[in-house]
């Protein structure tokens, strides 16, 4: 693959940056037992995580990926997963080996570099201060900061705007067929994680422009800014 040189950089947040299912998980599975239901467990909850805690609480209500719960017990449920949430963003969260000097790499060889996520707001600016990512960012555009989010290109062209650079010139970072779908929708390229969150799916099967085991792989693929 050719040197990239794009103009600016957006990174997803959860499974490309910041591995945050042992948080999820305990927070669904405390939401269960305060339901009375069975917990899920690690393994389950990794297969649903990447669509925004909305879904994820559906699909921990149903036991599956698609489909919706009883709305009545949407509308006693998904309280109670914020507020387990809120108090546990990243208690057990921790970074992806490589993301800081990935990160590093790219604020020095000059990209503009911006997180587009469709995690809520309340959660993302947290979740980033406390994993001590946040000042590698001039833009965050959350899940909730605009009317669509992911697969939707809105967020991404959103961030393209802010920073005064055509779409074409943009290079998306992310780890699920969420993030390759906006990408593709924007106009972006787009470079996904072999390890994130894509329901099971091997992310190779989205056919992004390429797939990575670490961000510090980016100085092979990313030229610096001229």
């Amino acid at each position: 693959m050719t040197m990239l040189q794009p103009k600016m950089v957006l990174c997803d947040l959860d499974g490309t940056l910041v591995d945050s299912v042992p948080d999820l998980t305990f927070c669904v599975d405390a939401m269960m037992e305060q339901l009375g239901r069975p917990a899920w467990g690690e393994a389950a909850v990794r297969t649903w995580v990447g669509n925004g805690v909305e879904r994820l609480v559906c699909r921990a209500l149903i036991g599956q990926l698609d489909g919706e719960p009883d709305p009545a017990d949407y509308a006693l449920a998904y309280p109670i997963f914020v507020a387990l949430y809120a108090a546990n963003t990243s208690t057990r969260s921790v970074l992806y080996p490589g993301v800081r000097e990935g990160l590093e790499f790219l604020r020095s060889a000059g990209y503009p570099l911006g997180c587009v996520t469709n995690k809520a707001a309340q959660f993302t600016e947290p979740l980033l201060r406390q994993v001590g990512i946040r000042d590698y960012f001039g833009l965050v555009v959350s899940g909730d900061s605009l009317p669509r989010k992911k697969p939707d290109p809105m967020p991404l062209l959103h961030a393209a705007r802010h920073f005064g650079v055509a779409p074409t010139d943009a290079l998306m970072i992310g780890d699920s067929g969420t993030d390759v779908k906006a990408a593709r929708a924007a106009g972006f390229g787009i470079i996904c994680m072999s390890y994130g969150y894509n329901h099971g799916v091997d992310i190779r099967e989205a056919q992004p422009d390429a797939v990575i085991d670490s961000l510090e792989e980016l100085r092979g693929l990313v030229a610096a800014q001229a």
